[in-house]
């Protein structure tokens, strides 16, 4: 039996609280700092059986809803692509048999305009958008073990991003309030749109919540049977 944990990568707070598990280590970041943090984990730890890139994305196929759930096939960016195990995506499946399978797009930054999402899936047929699975794609590929993505859609294809959604976010994924503030009291005609985020928030927390539990305790990585 294989004791090494499995890493899971997740952007906000809330999603490691859910990921995390026994055997299971996660990492809170957000862009950038996603690839800095598995570096430094990755290099301090002894290795991990497997790195799942777990948590929320943006829906870029009309037909997702929030809180349906995406396994990735592949993650691309605007340098390439990189392959998830699928041996492990066939695991989850048979784990999450109402999951969609699809590719996912990796975002340096929040895709909040529906006229964007609308182009990343008519023009390279992506189904989600986030800003952390590339990375976790490419340090399961530099280290050699196998990569998943699990999301949830939280904004659906058709919904932009209110400006204010992502004002003071921290690179942990957590949100400094006063530039939350600012920007509430700078753009009120948002706070429609941002109540309306909220109620998609609690419609993917609570998807999450029951992805987690059905992936069971170490998201499938042990029914691996080889592949790649």
């Amino acid at each position: 039996m294989d004791h090494r944990p499995l890493i899971a990568v997740c952007g906000l707070p809330f999603e490691a609280a859910i990921a995390h598990g026994p055997g299971v280590v996660t990492v809170c970041a957000t862009g950038g700092a996603v690839a800095a943090r598995l570096a430094a984990l990755l290099d301090d730890a002894p290795g991990c059986c497997g790195i799942i890139s777990f948590g929320c994305a943006g829906g870029l196929d009309p037909a997702l809803r929030p809180g349906d759930c995406v396994l990735a096939e592949a993650v691309v960016t605007e340098t390439g692509s990189m392959h998830a195990h699928r041996g492990w995506v066939d695991a989850l499946q048979a784990r999450l048999p109402r999951a969609r399978r699809g590719v996912l797009a990796g975002a340096t930054a929040p895709v909040a305009d529906a006229a964007a999402k609308a182009r990343l899936w008519r023009d390279d047929g992506m189904c989600a958008v986030d800003m952390e699975s590339h990375h976790a794609a490419l340090a399961a590929q530099a280290h050699g073990v196998p990569f998943a993505a699990c999301r949830v859609v939280l904004d659906p294809a058709h919904r932009a991003l209110p400006c204010c959604a992502t004002a003071g976010l921290r690179e942990d994924g957590t949100t400094a309030l006063l530039p939350l503030l600012r920007a509430l009291a700078s753009l009120p005609g948002e706070v429609p749109a941002l109540a309306m985020l909220a109620a998609d928030l609690w419609s993917a927390r609570r998807a999450l919540r029951g992805v987690r539990d059905d992936a069971g305790p170490l998201f499938g990585v042990q029914d691996i049977s080889g592949g790649s």
